[in-house]
């Protein structure tokens, strides 16, 4: 099993994958399905930045959002985790598309 070092501890990978599946299957009972979820939020987006968002470019604007806040703490696992969770949802936004 592959691990690598963030900050002062070795972590091994399947880790942070496992935590971000168990994340996003949290967060599915929290907020339904993540298509849907995702698209909700394209469209209060699109509503604010005038003009269109969609569904998996919300997944790609939070790993964004996390990498920016990793600049400043790389170390932080629960930002590696939710890139990693964020990966997965726009996939499956991408799969889940209604002209895919």
């Amino acid at each position: 099993m592959r691990s690598v070092w963030l900050g002062d501890s070795r972590v091994k990978i399947v880790d942070i994958l496992d935590e971000a599946k168990n994340a996003v299957a949290d967060r599915g009972k929290n907020y339904g399905n993540v298509y849907i979820n995702h698209e909700r939020i394209a469209a209060q987006w699109s509503i604010t930045l005038g003009t269109e968002v969609t569904a998996e470019q919300v997944a790609m604007m939070m790993v964004q959002v996390k990498l920016a806040r990793l600049m400043e703490t790389p170390d932080h696992m629960d930002s590696w985790v939710d890139i990693a969770g964020y990966a997965w949802t726009g996939g499956k936004c991408v799969q889940e598309a209604p002209d895919n």
